[in-house]
């Protein structure tokens, strides 16, 4: 196998493998109903049932959009889903697809833009854009026009995902060398640093009751977010109080990339991947 999907239960704090198969899939969301995972591979989007004991991922259409990157997500009402894609520019661009739209319809006008979170209320998207080689963190209507930038070049900040209450954008920044946890308010003050140790910290996803963060853990000589290593998937409170390993695995990029909770909170997704062979 090359990638084994997976739920982990926070109450027995153990992993059920949901589908194994031997392409490259990636960055597992939940639907509000909790009836099935969205997924990519190879460009594309795919729902993968929960509610059967031998699950086939079906294809989303997406019309145009077919190089899709591991960035896309449902709406808070699940109405539309958001991702990004690369096919008419050749970067990176946010797209939504649903509740009226015949076709995706392009969000950003700059880019490249990585889609990363969805504002509660469901009308405002957070995103890593590159601009003029900075990463930094943006928001946007989900109607799109203007884009907000909420960071302003310390260092590379990315993995933007709201809080529960639409109070927070919790992300991740190597402003103070090693990549680590931060979180800031919507307008971009009240900067907070959450974690400070020997890893590299990317993607923090906060828990739907506010209480909890999740984040993915690289060695600390580990530079961006790499595929296939041996990291960590680490669990902290709201203000990066009491932070835990949950476990170790094989992964990395691709395994939380988005927003992976399941709707109730009792348990999250993840993508374990297998060393490829020559």
């Amino acid at each position: 196998m090359r990638s084994s999907v997976e739920i982990y239960d926070m109450a027995t704090r153990e992993c059920e493998v949901v589908w194994q198969t031997e392409d490259l899939v990636e960055a597992p969301n939940w639907s509000r109903d909790g009836e099935f995972l969205v997924i990519n591979g190879d460009g594309l989007l795919y729902a993968l049932p929960l509610d059967e004991d031998d699950p086939e991922p079906e294809l989303i259409d997406t019309s145009f959009a077919v190089r899709l990157n591991n960035d896309h997500g449902i709406s808070p009402d699940g109405a539309s889903i958001v991702f990004s894609d690369h096919t008419l520019y050749g970067k990176s661009c946010i797209y939504m697809l649903g509740d009226g739209d015949d076709e995706p319809r392009q969000v950003t006008d700059k880019m490249p833009s990585y889609w990363h979170g969805w504002s509660p209320d469901g009308t405002v998207l957070a995103y890593c854009g590159e601009r003029n080689g900075a990463f930094d963190i943006y928001t946007i209507s989900t109607k799109g026009g203007a884009e907000q930038r909420l960071t302003n070049g310390e260092g590379h900040n990315d993995g933007p995902d709201y809080s529960a209450d639409g109070q927070w954008i919790y992300f991740n920044s190597s402003r103070t060398g090693t990549m680590q946890i931060w979180r800031m308010r919507t307008d971009g003050t009240g900067l907070q640093q959450l974690t400070s140790d020997g890893h590299g910290d990317w993607f923090p996803h906060p828990s739907p009751d506010g209480s909890k963060v999740l984040f993915l853990s690289y060695d600390a000589d580990v530079t961006g977010h790499p595929r296939d290593k041996n990291v960590r998937l680490r669990l902290m409170d709201a203000d990066g109080g009491n932070v835990e390993t949950l476990f170790e695995f094989f992964g990395g990029q691709g395994s939380i990339n988005v927003p992976n909770w399941s709707p109730d909170g009792t348990a999250f997704a993840f993508v374990r991947y297998f060393p490829t062979s020559d």
